[in-house]
């Protein structure tokens, strides 16, 4: 019986030297990847037409101030067509906005007070209101840099509001229960393909005892993961949904990250953006989010982000916008 067992620990070794032996450093070389230009452009009625250019970058390319500087592009020609009226977008960098107009440029650009005074973001708009968005139109994009040609189309189609939109606490809560999420009722006309996404922000301040005391909790509307949604399932039908609360990229703020994360909380004032977009907005917002939501999962099926945009990535978005406000009051 020892004899057994010295002879099956002998075997056991062996077979583990002859498996380390085998091991062997394999090295990939990546193919080298070819910039493209990548575009975030949107257009809401009543709003002008808004597009930042950047260039993609390899995987394992630097990610830093000096790189994301270089990234931006500065020296496209930029235009936006609708009924047969062109106009050339100008190009605006947050270097030559006045600080105290930052906060009217963060509203509507999306990005924050912050990042506007750290980087010097270039974006295209304009000033002529002739382009501005209108519910019904539809907008073609041109974008002209050396060699580069992008295209895209877009529609803002007609607003749709809610019916109405609360705060609530889930289950069966007490009265120390603060936390919750936003709930929404929404009608959908009977018209198969509409395609919606949801924004909202906390528009009231920390208290005086928080270390953001006195700061607007949210500087922008931002779009939880998961927030487009079509009518497939519920079309012409009024339909209750709920959503979570989003995290603005790059935040460091404390309820952020604690157990507050993902919360409304009583006392916050929610300002809310329901917006109704068409159907290459949605397949691209999709993708994107799927991408976000898998990254980093071995078990995630590698896909392309699907891109409304010829000649280049990223997306060209119209947006029909409602707003409605939540007073998140205890239960």
């Amino acid at each position: 019986m020892r004899r057994n067992l010295n002879i099956l620990v002998l075997f056991s070794l062996a077979t583990l030297f002859f498996l380390a032996s085998c091991e062997k450093e394999i090295e990939v070389d990546l193919p080298a990847a070819t910039p493209r230009m990548v575009v975030e452009g949107s257009i809401e009625q009543g709003q002008p037409p808004i597009v930042f250019l950047t260039m993609s970058q390899a995987y394992f390319d630097p990610i830093d101030l000096n790189a994301y500087q270089e990234l931006i592009v500065r020296d496209a020609d930029v235009y936006v067509t609708s009924n047969g009226n062109q106009v050339q977008l100008d190009l605006i960098c947050s270097s030559d906005v006045p600080e105290e107009l930052l906060p009217a440029v963060s509203e509507l650009t999306g990005f924050t007070e912050e990042e506007l005074a750290l980087i010097d973001i270039c974006l295209y708009t304009t000033f002529d209101e002739s382009i501005w968005g209108v519910p019904g139109n539809t907008y073609d994009l041109r974008i002209e840099r050396g060699e580069d040609l992008l295209t895209s189309r877009t529609k803002i189609n007609t607003p749709i509001a809610l019916d109405s939109a609360w705060f609530r606490i889930p289950g069966n809560p007490d009265p120390d229960d603060s936390l919750g999420f936003a709930f929404a009722i929404l009608t959908d006309p009977d018209t198969l393909g509409n395609a919606y996404r949801w924004f909202a922000r906390r528009v009231n301040t920390y208290p005086a005892w928080s270390e953001n005391a006195g700061e607007v909790k949210d500087a922008n509307y931002i779009a939880p993961l998961g927030s487009a949604t079509d009518d497939a399932f519920f079309n012409g039908l009024s339909f209750e949904f709920g959503y979570f609360r989003g995290t603005a990229p790059g935040s460091n703020k404390e309820d952020d990250f604690n157990a507050e994360a993902g919360y409304f909380k009583v006392g916050d004032t929610i300002a809310i953006r329901g917006t109704v977009i068409d159907r290459g907005a949605f397949d691209y917002i999709i993708s994107f989010e799927d991408q976000v939501a898998t990254q980093g999962s071995p078990f995630a099926s590698p896909a392309n982000i699907r891109t409304n945009i010829e000649g280049g990535l990223g997306a060209w978005i119209g947006y029909g916008a409602s707003y409605d406000t939540i007073i998140c009051a205890a239960p």
